[in-house]
């Protein structure tokens, strides 16, 4: 296990007063598995999403990613943990529009400092792995929404991170490219990332080796 809540809430102020948007959870991530978070607009499945990506702290409850209690770790160590450890992939992609693909996806090794020689060597590998090398030196205007998003999944593998976490992706993309892009997410878990997929498409439930119900921030195991 990569990553686990433990009776985990989240509770946000707001003018009507305590707000729980996700409440007493217990989750855990493996590696080698996809695990599918499922549930409508609104249920809490984007917060569990942004606390397993380190993204926020549970205001109750244990956090632990990697064999590291994340409520115990400074804001500048949780940046550490979401650049080496996780990648993400979001659903309207986050492509930077005056970079080509090649140049988006060696971007978190640039933060890594990296040599460019082996920012290259890295952007080459993954590029080939998500079969966009032929399309590298086009702006992300240039490719199509399945296109863009199998650079947004090679961007999240560049640093070889532990966890992959996708918040909607296939929620703008086409049937084929739909079935493409989860192919890969299947692959990716086969290799042995730990992959977390948020949705509220119930057709994505097939590719997936564990599926999580979130309701009104309530979490139930469906498969």
């Amino acid at each position: 296990m990569i990553a686990q809540l433990i009776n985990a809430n989240k509770v946000y102020d707001s003018p009507a007063g305590q707000l729980t948007v996700l409440e007493q959870c217990n989750i855990g991530l493996n590696e080698g598995e996809l695990l599918l978070i499922i549930g409508p607009s609104g249920s809490g499945k984007t917060t569990l999403l942004s606390l397993l990506g380190c993204l926020i702290y549970p205001t109750e409850g244990t956090l632990e990613i990697d064999n590291k209690v994340i409520n115990e770790l400074s804001a500048s160590k949780m940046a550490s943990i979401r650049l080496n450890t996780i990648g993400f992939v979001f659903q309207q992609f986050n492509l930077l529009s005056a970079l080509t693909a090649e140049e988006n996806v060696a971007f978190p090794l640039k933060m890594q400092n990296l040599s460019a020689t082996e920012i290259k060597k890295k952007t080459e590998i993954v590029l080939k792995k998500v079969n966009m090398q032929e399309h590298r030196k086009k702006l992300p205007k240039q490719l199509s929404g399945g296109q863009q998003q199998r650079i947004a999944i090679a961007r999240a593998l560049v640093t070889d991170p532990k966890i992959i976490l996708c918040d909607e992706p296939t929620a703008s993309l086409d049937k084929e490219s739909l079935y493409i892009v989860m192919d890969e997410l299947k692959q990716l878990a086969r290799d042995g990332k730990a992959v977390a997929v948020v949705t509220h498409d119930p057709r994505l439930t097939e590719y997936a080796d564990r599926c999580v119900e979130i309701n009104n921030g309530k979490t139930t195991i469906v498969k």
